[in-house]
């Protein structure tokens, strides 16, 4: 995709700001509102409701004033078909900068259908997403072991395991999602995989690819990041942790329930929101120094590297008298969680929370002043 030659017949003081219409796109289209842009989402029929009509920008007829969030919808019969032409060209027509996520990537075969047949500019690091896989080259296993981030041992095979595991293994149904399971033996894995197989889960072909973890026990804490090549800060969005169908229910029960309801049923850890939870502040330094490491690296191994928005997910764990991270996931792009701006994080550097769709139309707004819009688009 020639991005030079798109930008050319683009006008920055009419931009548009488009994503697809799940995981962020509300997150987005609110903080673009307030920053003067004009919002688009791409919504897959059967779930067009939330933008067309619940959160549409309309004028309120108690108040009188324009309330909502979502200037335009485009419905599709599925996501994939924002690759047609016609989609294409009415987004270029609209002056569109596409804000992607992980959302926006999975209902493709490969990733390469993003890469080179979108041609529409992406806020962001285009070429990164897919190193979200574990079974792709220099992916964030590589990353974070060239940045010297800490991660769980990876078992190469089930026969090595020696404590306890997660095994993280693609769904049956939605590939795009991960199962998980836990095993402290290659028996164990042997059983509940078979299990798993046999009720449908997973695949036999998705439990040879899947990824066994050593199983780190600590406090979960997702590091939600944003980084400016315009200005070279690293700033910390937010904190949060996940919400999992059917673990929290589990959870909330007795432990002795827990045990009689596991003779007859494995907890899934599908994820389903988040929760917003702070980090003391004496580990900011070391959460700084992670994020830095990794925006360095991603320069050097994936130029131009990370842009905006980045997520490293993983726990604080505690041993021989100190806290370190351990991290398990790394999203490049925005994460999901839009309560990231009700931790302080923001507040302390900008006096008053800001979301990521907010920060997003900033940095927009700044580049397009500098005329730097080419150097945080691919």
């Amino acid at each position: 995709m020639d991005l030079s030659q798109i930008l050319e017949n683009y006008d920055p003081q009419n931009l548009t700001i488009a994503s697809l219409g799940g995981h962020s796109a509300l997150d987005v289209c609110e903080g673009a509102k307030k920053h003067g842009f004009k919002t688009l989402v791409i919504a897959r029929k059967g779930r067009e409701k939330t933008y067309e009509k619940y959160y549409k920008t309309r004028q309120d007829k108690i108040t009188g004033k324009t309330i909502g969030c979502v200037d335009e919808t485009i419905t599709l019969d599925k996501f994939s078909d924002v690759l047609s032409e016609d989609v294409q060209n009415e987004l270029r027509k609209r002056n569109a900068i596409f804000i992607h996520n992980r959302y926006f990537w999975v209902y493709f075969d490969d990733f390469n259908q993003v890469e080179q047949n979108f041609k529409v500019p992406i806020y962001g690091t285009r070429e990164m997403l897919k190193l979200e896989e574990r079974d792709v080259e220099k992916n964030q296993y590589y990353l974070m072991e060239k940045a010297g981030i800490r991660f769980p041992k990876i078992y190469d095979s089930p026969e090595s395991i020696d404590k306890l595991c997660i095994v993280k293994v693609n769904e049956a149904t939605r590939s795009y999602e991960r199962a998980f399971f836990l095993a402290e033996s290659p028996q164990e894995y042997k059983i509940k995989g078979d299990e798993m197989i046999k009720n449908g889960t997973i695949t036999a072909e998705s439990l040879k690819n899947a990824v066994i973890e050593e199983y780190a026990i600590g406090a979960h804490v997702n590091f939600n990041y944003f980084y400016s090549p315009l200005t070279d800060q690293l700033e910390l969005m937010g904190t949060d942790m996940r919400r999992q169908t059917d673990l929290d229910g589990y959870l909330r029960m007795p432990a002795s329930v827990q045990m009689e309801i596991l003779d007859h049923k494995e907890p899934k850890m599908i994820e389903t929101g988040h929760v917003t939870c702070t980090t003391k502040e004496s580990l900011l330094e070391k959460i700084f120094e992670i994020g830095e490491k990794f925006v360095k690296t991603s320069k050097e191994e994936c130029s131009p590297g990370i842009i905006g928005p980045f997520a490293l997910q993983g726990a604080i764990i505690a041993e021989e008298g100190k806290e370190d991270a351990v991290i398990f996931d790394v999203s490049m792009r925005i994460p999901g969680s839009p309560g990231t701006r009700f931790t302080p994080s923001t507040s302390y550097l900008y006096s008053k929370p800001m979301s990521y769709g907010e920060r997003i139309a900033l940095e927009l707004k700044y580049a397009i002043k500098e005329n730097k819009l080419s150097e945080i688009l691919t």
